[in-house]
């Protein structure tokens, strides 16, 4: 069963979507995350509070080394409304006329 394609601002911001979009395959550490979106400390923080206030990523904080880590996972509300959202945007993607080569938009 396909997810029915509803539009979520919250995850579409480019940041956020990345996040979600890692997360959808596997669990990941902050600092992986921070790396791939090639993003700060703070600007990860703000996406992942966020996310994890809207219920669709759940932070669990561990210690290693005597480091504190942060992983962040996917929720089950999480993959629903990513799923749902992706569906979305590959709906609006359908509704596009194709471009024959070399003809782009003048204006």
């Amino acid at each position: 069963m396909s997810a029915v394609p509803v539009f979520d601002a919250l995850i579409h911001a480019p940041g956020r979507l990345q996040i979600c979009a890692i997360l959808s395959s596997v669990d990941a550490e902050f600092a992986m995350l921070r790396d791939a979106i090639k993003v700060s400390d703070s600007v990860m923080s703000k996406h992942l509070k966020q996310l994890e206030e809207a219920g669709y990523v759940a932070l669990t904080k561990t210690t290693e080394s005597g480091r504190q880590r942060t992983w962040a996972s996917l929720t089950g509300a999480g993959r629903k409304a990513f799923t749902a959202h992706v569906a979305e945007l590959q709906r609006l993607a359908a509704m596009t006329a194709p471009t024959p080569l070399g003809q782009g938009f003048s204006g």
